[in-house]
């Protein structure tokens, strides 16, 4: 891969129960380098947030982890790298609507706290596993999974992918690359503490200073998205007009 450090170890399995899985016990066993690439060409059992599952179609969409080594990073910024994965999985999306899709990037968002959706179905989730050791992210595990080619969806998911909506086969290969370059530009970023990591992640928010309908401890509730904390929780401006912080333990868009 014409990268520096994220996927110059490829690990491609034919199928696997899970790629995140595969990636921590390799992590557990000090046998993934820092920027591991794992890629399934068949994922059996895949999860999303929540414990949901993950459905990904055999040898047509991308379902992949991504092992990072930290030497220091603090635990109460761990949410930042939840942003590095949401950016560079938006990138590759919104780079192949560029291309195919007139006036396709600007409908490319990022549904807090990481999923990325074209309109409002979702094309790309992440799930993100972290080893922490006294008060640092040491280890770090990012599985995405990514509709490529697959245009048998279920109806009822609210999903899409990049064959639907722009309407040709795409290459798994070229967009994995591109993923791995886009990782490396955010995960850089991070690092650097560049204000851009925050900046570009709360102009992309879905639904961003338009009220929504959420779920709040399971009662219907609306407001409007203004932005994350420090900690990734949600701050929304509530109808009489409060600015209130919830996490996902609390808050979830409600089903439409």
């Amino acid at each position: 891969m014409r990268t520096r450090i994220i996927g110059q170890r490829f690990i491609e399995l034919p199928s696997v129960d899970s790629t995140n899985k595969y990636a921590a016990d390799l992590l557990a066993a000090g046998e993934a380098v820092h920027g591991t690439v794992i890629l399934a060409h068949e994922q059996t059992q895949g999860r999303g947030q929540r414990g949901r599952t993950w459905l990904s179609a055999p040898g047509l969409d991308i379902a992949t982890s991504v092992v990072l080594s930290l030497a220091e990073w603090p635990v109460a910024d761990q949410f930042a790298l939840s942003k590095v994965a949401a950016l560079a999985v938006h990138d590759v999306v919104a780079d192949a609507m560029r291309y195919h899709v007139d006036g396709g990037t600007g409908r490319v968002r990022i549904k807090w706290p990481n999923d990325i959706l074209v309109d409002r179905k979702k094309v790309a989730g992440i799930l993100i596993q972290n080893e922490v050791v006294g008060g640092s992210v040491k280890g770090v595990v990012i599985g995405i999974g990514l509709n490529v080619n697959n245009s048998d969806l279920d109806a009822g998911l609210n999903a899409t992918s990049l064959r639907i909506e722009i309407g040709l086969p795409q290459d798994r290969m070229a967009l994995l690359e591109l993923l791995c370059q886009r990782l490396e530009h955010w995960l850089d970023a991070m690092l650097r503490q560049d204000p851009a990591l925050d900046d570009r992640y709360r102009e992309l928010l879905w639904s961003r200073e338009r009220f929504a309908h959420f779920e709040l401890d399971g009662a219907p509730m609306e407001g409007r998205p203004l932005d994350v904390d420090r900690s990734g929780r949600l701050l929304v401006e509530t109808a009489d007009g409060r600015v209130e912080a919830f996490g996902l333990d609390r808050l979830r868009f409600a089903e439409r």
